[in-house]
């Protein structure tokens, strides 16, 4: 099925995270709209010890841009939920990095298949919220693992008003969800703003079933599920 020409997109994560996917939209000839919902910011932590850990593991790209990387061993197994994650982590270094599919059970998969219980402990950096406790999980399978938490992520709630007049003017064709937080937070925007009924040709992207449940009270023409880096490919199914 071919793209349709000129929808109307919006994007809802931090313009740093979105910038690249702005513009191959905009290339595509699409209208791309920005509403970040979130910002994250960094969380204080005790001192790491890297030389205690023999594989480190990334839920998320924010994970590597706070973590003070100068005293890392960038030969360490790097494990990383998906592409964005893996690209990341390169570009700051890492050179034996091993990427999932966009998803932690992928990851947790991934772990199991390629490092060993007994090779020595873990070392998992994430946000202060997460969906699912991949340590937790790790060590019902014997693995010697700590988690350290860098960020936390922190809703929006005030918005420009002549930036949602325009939105509401012409509702976007798609919008894309890519968390819990997120979705919470778009919820929180479309009733601040009374829109709750604006959205009925609208196909919302969720990455992830819990995240589309958050906003399964308003009346969308379709939603679709998607992990990271499938943005693109979604176009062709609509």
């Amino acid at each position: 099925m071919p793209i349709k020409n000129d929808m109307h997109i919006l994007l809802t994560r931090p313009l740093e995270d979105c910038s690249e996917m702005i513009m191959k939209f905009k290339s595509l000839g699409h209208q791309v709209s920005h509403l970040p919902l979130l910002t994250v910011d960094k969380v204080n932590h005790d001192e790491i010890i890297f030389t205690n850990y023999k594989g480190i593991i990334f839920t998320s790209a924010n994970a590597i841009k706070f973590l003070d990387i100068k005293p890392i061993d960038k030969k360490l197994i790097c494990f990383c939920v998906g592409n964005a994650t893996e690209k990341k982590a390169r570009g700051f270094g890492f050179q034996n990095v091993i990427s999932a599919e966009g998803n932690v059970e992928n990851l947790k998969e991934l772990i199991l298949q390629n490092f060993d219980s007994k090779s020595g402990k873990l070392l998992y950096v994430s946000g202060e919220t997460i969906t699912i406790d991949l340590d937790k999980q790790l060590l019902k399978e014997g693995y010697d693992i700590n988690r350290v938490v860098n960020y936390r992520t922190n809703h929006i709630k005030n918005f420009d008003e002549k930036f949602v007049i325009e939105l509401k003017k012409k509702i976007p064709n798609i919008v894309y969800i890519y968390s819990q937080n997120s979705a919470l937070s778009f919820l929180n925007f479309i009733k601040i703003y009374r829109s709750e009924n604006l959205w009925m040709n609208t196909n919302l992207m969720c990455m992830g079933e819990k995240t589309s449940r958050i906003l399964n009270e308003i009346k969308w023409k379709k939603i679709f599920l998607f992990n990271p880096g499938e943005e693109e490919f979604l176009l062709y199914k609509i």
